[in-house]
């Protein structure tokens, strides 16, 4: 877990591992805290955008296997909500499929219909009973899960994607709405320690 404090508005971004471990304790809580989980860490949504989709946003892409989401969300350009077609793994459509079955959502109805502050408060409030500030207290963890906001789920996806997985810029500000390269460049900015370690081993060899 990589922290800058250098703002009044800490950042966080988190390895793979610590990702999973904040969505399985999302899950352990409650389901709908695990759909909102899967809709920041996998597909990018901001706590807002997550609810407002519905079971009629999901669609096939073009190619026929593969599956996108529409989402409506901030214009990072200023003005009107724009909409785009956010990725959407195989794994979470399967997840909200089930989610919608079972909980007996309408097509055209939330899967998630809560205020976005809701959503905010799944991952830390001032209760202490998020799931970044159950992680915090728990003595096997890190203390810096304390810094961890809803923010910090769709920097990690953000940062995987173009850091890691080297996704070109263009696609992520398609399927994750930002509308200027100075909108996404922040998420470009710090490598992951793995990165750091690989890149510098390579120069001492």
């Amino acid at each position: 877990m990589r922290i800058d404090d250098s703002s009044t508005r800490v950042k966080v971004w988190m390895d793979e591992d610590e990702a999973n471990t904040l969505q399985r304790t999302l899950e352990k809580k409650a389901w709908e805290r695990g759909i909102a989980g899967m809709l920041m860490l996998r597909c990018g949504l901001r706590s807002e955008e997550t609810t407002t989709v519905t079971p009629d946003d999901v669609e096939r892409g073009k190619d026929g296997e593969s599956w996108l989401l529409n989402v409506e969300g901030k214009n990072t350009k200023g003005g009107e909500k724009t909409t785009r077609k956010a990725w959407l793994p195989d794994d979470v459509e399967k997840g909200l499929f089930n989610f919608q079955r079972e909980r007996d959502i309408s097509d055209d109805e939330p899967y998630l219909p809560y205020a976005p502050r809701s959503i905010q408060n799944w991952i830390t409030n001032e209760s202490g009973t998020g799931a970044a500030d159950v992680l915090a207290e728990d003595e096997q963890e890190s203390d810096e899960w304390e810094h961890v906001s809803s923010h910090d789920c769709r920097r990690h996806w953000a940062h995987l994607h173009l850091v890691e997985k080297k996704v070109p810029v263009r696609v992520m500000m398609a399927i994750g709405g930002w509308s200027s390269y100075s909108a996404i460049e922040p998420y470009l900015t710090v490598p992951t320690e793995k990165s750091i370690l690989e890149e510098m081993r390579a120069v001492q060899n």
